[in-house]
C-alpha cells in the first residue's frame, strides 16, 4: 500500500512540476514580446494550466502529507519525504502571494465561468484595489508572473527530485 502512495505521490507531484517547468522555459521568449501580444498570450493559459497544475499541487501535497505522516519518524525516508513537503507548501505560497494577484490582470477582460471566476477572484490576503495590478505598470506584473513561475519550477523541482530519493531509499 506505501508503494502505491509513494508512486502516486510521485506522479502528482510531477503534474505539479510540468505547467510550472513549461512557463520557466517559455519565459525567454516571451519576455520578447512587446505588450499586445504579451497581453494577447497570456489568457491561454487558462484553463488548461489551472486544471493541470492545481490538481497536482493540491492532490500532490495531500499525498505527500499522508506519505510523511506513515513514514516512520527519524527515518531517512522520513526527512526526505519532509523536505519534498516544504518544498511543496512552498511553491504552493508563492503561487498566492506572487503568481494569483496578477492572474487576475490578465484573465480581467475574459467572461469566465463561474468556478473561473471564483477562483481568480479568491485573495486570500484580502488585498484592497489600491493593491491590484494596473495596466500602466504592465512589465512589472509581467516581470513578476514570471519570475514566480520560475521560483515556482525550481521548488517542484527539488519537491520531486527530494520525493524520487526518499523512493528510491
Amino acid at each position: 500500500m506505501l508503494s502505491i502512495l509513494e508512486v502516486l505521490s510521485l506522479c502528482l507531484v510531477a503534474l505539479a512540476l510540468t505547467p510550472a517547468l513549461a512557463h520557466a522555459l517559455e519565459r525567454p521568449g516571451k519576455m520578447r514580446l512587446g505588450k499586445e501580444a504579451y497581453l494577447a498570450v497570456q489568457p491561454i493559459y487558462y484553463p488548461g494550466f489551472t486544471w493541470a497544475g492545481g490538481l497536482g499541487e493540491a492532490a500532490g501535497m495531500v499525498a505527500v502529507l499522508v506519505l510523511l505522516l506513515l513514514t516512520p519518524i527519524g527515518s531517512a525516508d522520513f526527512w526526505w519525504v519532509a523536505a519534498a513537503f516544504v518544498a511543496l507548501v512552498a511553491m504552493h505560497a508563492v503561487y498566492w502571494l506572487l503568481t494569483h494577484p496578477v492572474n487576475g490582470f490578465w484573465l480581467r477582460n475574459r467572461d469566465l465561468k463561474r468556478m473561473g471566476k471564483g477562483f481568480f477572484a479568491f485573495d486570500p490576503l484580502h488585498r484592497t484595489a489600491s493593491d491590484t495590478p494596473v495596466e500602466e505598470n504592465w512589465t512589472a506584473y509581467r516581470d513578476r508572473w514570471e519570475r514566480s513561475h520560475v521560483v515556482r519550477a525550481i521548488l517542484a523541482a527539488i519537491g520531486f527530485l527530494m520525493l524520487a530519493i526518499s523512493v528510491a531509499l
